[in-house]
């Protein structure tokens, strides 16, 4: 791939342009998902996926680092409203012993992009030179295309609120908010200002916001650098891209795993606490071990696990522990908007001057995987304590909804 060499990036230009894209992402969330409850998800989705793939097709036509800024700023801005805006749609549609399914199939995407994205990279790669246009290029505007095609789709297939679409009977809408207990949450009025001072005056917002944050610190670096790391026990450009591969695909089967025994057990904090375990112990592995082929591998295959396994696990139990659209449009760009500050630091976490061991990138997924034990156990304390208020003053449905 020549694209630092065709728009002349040097240093760590690469790496900020990566970063760039998250400002936005950051910034635009919550308005986004406000508008997404004024225009209607099917509507808003589309639009955003829409631009999102004009611009990806732009960027296969850039000629400098003035122009990878410009598309990588502006990808960050328009997917603002896919990630968070998904969830949260997702989120009215099935109780919670239902919903870490729902979270975690859509959440899967990301970890079928990792492992196979620079896969797909390479193969394109062979289409280099076709109509003068080099092979990186090609990547961006067959993935654009394709995205465009997307976002036509899915506005005639993605669904609204359950008390909005026009494919279901009165009866069956009542039967939908009945069973997800949304029923007298659907037609609040719009969010204000107030709503959103009252929002944060909850600590449990705070930690939400940062058991995502550390999530998505070692779920980043390791999407962006997994086959970097690789490289380096001494595999080919074409044996690189086929050994990333196992370790997202191990982490897509504990997902599986652990998303069926959550729904059932109607629990969380386990299935997040035994993936960041496998995290650390990763971790703890690549930092100590570096002439043992077999074990290096391990760990990495660990570290993927555990990082991408927890994603899912941690969002649903954040949101469906928020109550109606005010709550949950907040909630949901809040903690993704902060978590995805940890998309700001992972490009910088695996710099090619820390290679072959990378001690600075190790160490620092270390400490926000700790921070990210403290984080959950404070949560769910504040959750136990909730409850036992709410149970001592004679209230039921409270408690039920606020999971462990």
């Amino acid at each position: 791939m020549r694209l630092p060499e065709e728009l002349g990036l040097t240093g760590q230009q690469p790496n900020i342009a990566l970063a760039v894209f998250f400002v936005p992402y950051i910034v635009f969330e919550i308005p986004s998902n406000i508008l997404m409850k004024r225009f209607s998800p099917h509507v808003w989705l589309s639009l955003c996926i829409l631009c999102f793939g004009v611009v990806m097709l732009g960027q296969g036509f850039i000629r400098n680092y003035s122009g990878l800024l410009a598309t990588r700023f502006l990808l960050g801005l328009f997917e603002a409203g896919i990630f968070p805006g998904s969830f949260y749609l997702i989120s009215f549609w099935y109780k919670r012993q239902e919903s870490q399914k729902r979270f975690t199939v859509y959440f899967c995407s990301v970890i079928l992009a990792s492992a196979f994205g620079g896969l797909l990279a390479s193969a394109i790669a062979e289409m280099d030179g076709i109509r003068g246009i080099s092979n990186w290029r090609w990547i961006f505007i067959l993935e654009g295309i394709l995205t465009i095609l997307v976002a036509i789709a899915g506005y005639f297939f993605v669904s609204d609120f359950p008390s909005e679409v026009k494919w279901l009977s009165e009866r069956e809408k009542q039967f939908v908010l009945t069973k997800t207990r949304a029923h007298g949450t659907t037609e609040e009025q719009k969010i204000t200002g107030k709503d959103i001072i009252e929002f944060f005056k909850d600590p449990k917002n705070y930690l939400g916001a940062v058991m995502y944050f550390c999530v998505v610190v070692p779920v980043y670096a390791f999407a962006y650098f997994t086959p970097t790391i690789v490289k380096t026990l001494g595999y080919s450009v074409v044996q690189t891209q086929l050994h990333s591969i196992p370790p997202f695909a191990a982490a897509l089967g504990l997902c599986l795993v652990l998303t069926y025994l959550s729904d059932r057990t109607d629990s969380r904090l386990p299935y997040i606490m035994f993936p960041i375990a496998l995290l650390i112990a990763g971790l703890a592995i690549l930092m100590t071990t570096h002439a043992n082929f077999s074990v290096q591998y391990a760990g990495l295959c660990l570290v993927c696990m555990g990082a991408f396994s927890a994603g899912p696990v941690v969002i649903c139990w954040y949101l469906m522990n928020l109550q109606g659209h005010k709550q949950r449009s907040i909630g949901s760009a809040w903690m993704i908007s902060f978590g995805n500050t940890g998309g700001i630091l992972a490009p910088f976490a695996f710099l090619p001057e820390d290679a072959p061991y990378y001690h600075p990138g190790y160490s620092a997924c270390m400490a926000v995987a700790a921070v990210g034990v403290a984080a959950n156990l404070c949560y769910a304390l504040l959750i136990i304590r909730e409850r036992r208020r709410v149970h001592r003053d004679g209230g039921t449905e409270k408690t039920h909804d606020l999971s462990l």
